[in-house]
């Protein structure tokens, strides 16, 4: 059960501690409090663990929708909802000492920056990873990790095993605390880490038949959606009450700040329409017990990837639109384009992508590994 907190409530509260979380460059501890007591950092968790059950569709719309109050926290609800489908691939009673309740956070890098050494029972990793998106406020934290047996293995560490390195200096999703973290021969017990590619589902769940990487993709993409709405909402709250230089009109009487207000609003429309449209085909069919083909993943990282270049767009019209007042702090504009270019930076969003679903839409050979 979560607690009594709301993902809306836990939104304002996100809201009202963000130029906080800007300033300290992580999530304050009030933000973590609400998200983990509205269960937004276990979105994906299994129902046999405590999970909501409401799957990635539920998951991008509770992402945007706190990501409006602060994209920092939207990021990390995101990751976090993530990390919590990897309880699917653990032992029973290993998951359940993991994710004791929904308010549990996880979070860390999948990609295998680590060297590990498999004895009888453990697993001794060494490494480092980068964008460790809320780390530091997380209950355990896992990082991939290369191993001498030919494994490649996640590996879920306590936070007591990492030493957080502070590289998190930078233009957009300061809040995040995305740095670096790292392990010096860190024991980890064989059952609390996930042979990648080798480990299969030991639950039966719907989240068992969507695709990982998939997961990350959305959650990053409905970031860049809640943060392009509140690029929108801030403009429009501006419009109301801003007399532009030179003119007797506010701006919300302005025919061309009407019309692209309207067009912006549109193409933020789509682009969550198209995002939403897709992920609810595919979980329908994870729900009915079918598989989630490439087709399905394809559309659904070409939504994704749509959806985050389309925000960055919204958004960057929302600053412009405001004129002068966006370069303030207080407007808020100039965080959203900043949190919108850092959304499309993620390799999992990122243009070049569509290079790769081209290759499938045209019919061509691909590596649909990471799709």
């Amino acid at each position: 059960m979560t607690g009594s907190t709301t993902i809306r409530t836990a939104a304002e509260v996100a809201r009202e501690h963000a130029d906080e979380a800007e300033r300290g460059r992580r999530l304050p501890a009030a933000t973590v409090a609400a998200l983990a007591d509205a269960g937004a950092f276990t979105l994906c968790l299994p129902e046999a663990y405590g999970g909501a059950g409401g799957g990635p569709l539920a998951m991008i719309d509770a992402v945007a929708e706190i990501a409006a109050g602060d994209a920092s926290a939207g990021w990390c609800a995101g990751i976090a909802s993530t990390t919590s489908s990897l309880a699917i691939f653990l032992e029973p009673s290993v998951a359940s000492s993991v994710f004791v309740s929904p308010q549990v956070a996880t979070g860390g890098v999948f990609a295998p920056n680590g060297r590990g050494v498999v004895d009888s029972d453990h697993v001794r990793v060494t490494g480092r990873w980068q964008w460790g998106s809320g780390t530091q406020h997380c209950d355990w934290i896992v990082g991939g990790a290369m191993c001498d047996d030919g494994t490649q293995r996640i590996c879920f560490f306590r936070p007591d095993a990492i030493e957080f390195h502070d590289t998190w200096h930078v233009g957009g999703m300061r809040g995040t605390g995305s740095l670096d973290f790292s392990v010096d021969d860190a024991a980890v017990p064989l059952d609390h880490t996930i042979r990648v590619g080798l480990d299969q589902p030991m639950v039966d769940d719907p989240i068992a038949r969507f695709p990982n990487f998939t997961l990350l993709a959305l959650g990053i993409a409905a970031t860049g959606v809640g943060n392009a709405r509140r690029a929108l909402d801030e403009l429009r709250d501006l419009a109301i009450g801003k007399t532009p230089q030179f003119s007797s009109k506010t701006l919300a009487q302005s025919g061309f700040a009407q019309t692209e207000f309207a067009r912006a609003e549109a193409r933020w429309r789509a682009a969550r329409a198209l995002l939403r449209t897709e992920v609810g085909a595919a979980w329908d069919a994870a729900v009915a017990g079918r598989p989630v083909d490439v087709d399905a993943r394809v559309a659904m990282r070409l939504a994704a990837a749509h959806a985050a270049s389309e925000c960055v767009a919204v958004a960057t019209a929302a600053y412009e639109l405001a004129g002068g007042s966006a370069v303030y702090d207080a407007s808020g504009l100039g965080r959203c384009v900043r949190d919108a270019h850092v959304v499309t930076q993620h390799i999992m969003v990122a243009p070049k992508l569509n290079e790769t679903l081209g290759k499938h839409l045209l019919g061509a050979e691909f590596d649909a590994r990471m799709i």
